[in-house]
């Protein structure tokens, strides 16, 4: 078994991860350059098309894309009704500042397509709002839960490392979003759940290991016990992360636009979820565990005065 320094790195490592994340945090105010959010956060309207025929939803969509129009309407939301020739369009279109658009879209399936009936309905900013804030409520309920866990089967030390790990993770996740102005929707908050659960499990088989060789090896240096804990389980880490990484990498190039977002948060996740395992979780419990050692002997100290 190979023997890297992967703590003794954290040095170069930690400076780069905080630049990161401060560019990534500046990214997201809206002045600078702010989220995209989708369609489930800022209302638009929604048809309801019954074609005479079975349509398929790439034709639909290419004849979207056609229409000139403010917003992208290629990245429009599709559906498929089961059992009907029917078809669900979700528009980011507001249905009273983008009336004549609207008009063209019905107009322009008609023309394209046999249609039996389109029906539209307005997607009102107040069902929006609950989402959005539904969404990060689920993102922070997820922090705080992982929080309390980790402190109950480990200790405080670790919960901190690995949540810390976590905010490091989804803030780089949502910078590249920013960044690009890739939109988010519903899927992409599942997806960043996902890249929570997916670095969690990464940084406690490596805290498992950790604690049961502090266990086992006595006299060793914390450091020494990091670093041995880290190289045992990289082949684990490694392997996982790369048979991960092409599933989502074929999700990314075939998934289509739709799935684009959703895709790309978990392709930025495996990235970015195994490095923060290795070079950020285990540098704040190093430092922690450093702290707490530092101050035993004084308290010893002062206990043996009295």
């Amino acid at each position: 078994m190979h023997h890297f320094d992967i703590l003794g790195k954290a040095k170069f490592f930690v400076p780069i991860s905080i630049s990161l994340v401060l560019i990534s945090w500046i990214l997201l105010i809206p002045a600078v350059r702010g989220l995209n959010p989708g369609i489930d956060f800022t209302g638009g309207t929604e048809f309801t098309v019954d074609f005479k025929n079975p349509v398929s939803t790439s034709d639909v969509r290419s004849v979207l894309a056609a229409i000139p129009s403010s917003v992208d309407l290629s990245k429009s939301v599709i559906q498929d009704v089961s059992g009907k020739n029917r078809k669900v369009i979700t528009t980011q279109l507001d249905v009273e500042a983008n009336h004549d658009t609207i008009n063209r879209i019905e107009s322009t399936l008609k023309d394209k397509f046999k249609v039996d009936e389109i029906s539209r309905r307005s997607i009102g900013q107040q069902v929006s709002k609950e989402l959005t804030q539904k969404g990060w409520q689920a993102i922070l309920l997820a922090f705080v839960v992982i929080m309390i866990y980790v402190s109950w089967r480990f200790r405080l030390r670790y919960a901190v490392g690995a949540v810390v790990a976590l905010i490091h993770d989804v803030s780089i996740a949502l910078g590249v979003f920013a960044l690009f102005h890739i939109e988010i929707n519903l899927p992409t908050i599942a997806a960043f759940l996902t890249i929570i659960g997916y670095s969690l499990n990464d940084t406690i088989v490596i805290f498992d290991r950790i604690r049961e060789n502090v266990k086992i090896e006595r006299k060793m240096r914390i450091f020494d016990i990091i670093n041995k804990s880290v190289n045992q389980s990289l082949s684990r880490t490694m392997n996982t992360s790369f048979t991960t990484f092409i599933p989502v990498v074929i999700l990314f190039l075939f998934g289509g636009t739709v799935l684009r977002g959703f895709s790309l948060a978990l392709l930025i996740g495996v990235i970015v979820g195994t490095y923060s395992s290795m070079y950020i979780a285990n540098p704040i419990l190093y430092a922690w565990t450093l702290k707490t050692a530092k101050k035993t002997p004084l308290k010893t100290a002062k206990a043996k005065q009295h």
